[in-house]
């Protein structure tokens, strides 16, 4: 039997085999789940739910509403317990990786079973939430919008999304700037980085 902490690095080693630079984030909170891992890539979100031999699928089609509200892409990792029939309980857009256990040897052996497709339930809104307000400020700074120094993070969040909407930033060059600011995310100096901005806001 395999369980989640056998899969995670193992898993973290094959992504960045197979989408090349990518930055691993675990454990993020959205909604009323957490996702278990996201993936950074240079031009997207992927939301990566795993499911061990030893999980069952009783708080999955939660999770995977959840998922789909965040993430630009999204997609599911199991055991070979679940290999059969777990396409039956995430939607078709959904990617499918299985792992099994390598017979005589401690590796595993990961397959795409399938690929994750663009998600058409993600919300721009909830996505931003993702964001720190400093790295919010850097979309603002980046798009030339204004800096909106003493409203909230959903007022700027609301701001971006108009602008999205409306054409005036490319939503290309959004992603590609969105995806660069989680790369450089630096969880050591978060509390710095805030305080800084909060300085900068009252000055």
């Amino acid at each position: 039997m395999i369980y989640d902490n056998d899969i995670r690095e193992p898993l973290f080693e094959f992504l960045e085999d197979t989408y090349g630079k990518v930055r691993i984030l675990e454990e993020k909170a959205m909604g009323k789940s957490r996702a278990d891992v996201v993936m950074v890539t240079e031009d997207a979100l992927v939301g990566i739910e795993i499911k061990s031999d030893a999980d069952t699928y009783e708080r999955l089609s939660r999770q995977v509403k959840d998922y789909d509200r965040y993430y630009d892409r999204n997609m599911v990792v199991v055991g070979s317990s679940h290999a059969a029939h777990i396409r039956e309980h995430v939607p078709a857009y959904w990617g499918v990786i299985t792992v099994e256990e390598v017979p005589g040897s401690p590796s595993l052996d990961f397959y795409i079973l399938r690929k994750p497709e663009s998600n058409p339930k993600m919300k721009l809104k909830k996505k931003l939430e993702i964001l720190w307000r400093p790295e919010l400020a850097a979309l603002q700074e980046a798009f030339g919008m204004p800096k909106y120094r003493e409203k909230s993070k959903a007022f700027v969040a609301g701001k971006i999304i108009e602008r999205l909407e409306s054409g005036k930033i490319p939503k290309e060059e959004f992603q590609h700037k969105m995806c660069e600011l989680l790369f450089e995310r630096d969880y050591t100096t978060v509390a710095e980085e805030i305080q800084a901005y909060r300085e900068r806001r009252r000055g």
